[in-house]
């Protein structure tokens, strides 16, 4: 690897370098040390931008993030919602290790509070109270989070020959006795194993269900003047 010229390494260099290594290696081939090979400088070299893994972490976070489009306007809530959700999920599967960072550490940074702030101002503009509209939030970043994350693992083992052939064998050694309801609805499992239709499922559930909440709060203010 070339070394970098004399007075160009910065911060954003330094990030995008990061962010390239996660890209081609995976996240587990991150370190501070591993980006200062990369660049050809020394590892002390990036103390000056970045204090530890995590402030590079956090820097490699707030870029992906700041790209997510802001919440559209003129639409009804849950359809603000669900393109929050939804542009969150193409954001993760065109980057897998975000799902790592965003589970890790999932509000530190300007844009992932930015990203909350939007997503807060729907529920809250929708009539929820805190309480609700904090947990709303937390139940659609979970969902996001954690589908969109069992989504790109089983790609993973769909691109790994080996990988795959192994999950098809434990699935088909499953005895038809003892789990006569999963053998039989193999089929439609490996189907809803991700994909824009089941995510969407997930999505529309959980919407239709706040939309009832939301509905139901609007009932109980109704009856109970303040």
């Amino acid at each position: 690897m070339a070394r970098t010229p004399r007075n160009t390494l910065s911060a954003d260099l330094i990030m995008r370098t990061a962010m390239a290594l996660m890209e081609s290696k995976g996240i587990s081939a991150f370190s501070l040390r591993a980006v200062a090979a990369e660049l050809g400088v020394g590892p002390m070299a990036l103390y000056t931008y970045f204090r530890n893994k995590d402030e590079l972490y956090d820097a490699v976070r707030d870029h992906l993030m700041s790209l997510l489009p802001p919440v559209p306007t003129g639409e009804p809530w849950p359809d603000q919602a669900r393109a929050v959700c939804r542009s969150l999920r193409s954001l993760m599967l065109q980057h897998p290790f975000l799902a790592h960072l965003l589970a890790s550490r999932p509000l530190s940074g300007h844009e992932s509070a930015r990203v909350a702030e939007g997503l807060l101002g729907v529920l809250c503009g929708a009539g929820f109270d805190a309480e609700t509209a904090a947990r709303t939030h937390t139940t659609l970043f979970t969902y996001v989070l954690g589908s969109t994350s069992w989504e790109i693992q089983m790609a993973a083992e769909r691109r790994d020959p080996d990988a795959w052939r192994q999950l098809r064998a434990s699935m088909e050694s499953l005895s038809a006795q003892e789990f006569p309801i999963v053998v039989s609805l193999a089929h439609e499992l490996a189907r809803t194993t991700g994909g824009d239709e089941q995510f969407d499922y997930g999505l529309d559930l959980l919407l239709t269900a706040l939309q009832l909440k939301a509905g139901h709060l609007t009932t109980e203010r109704v009856r109970t003047p303040s």
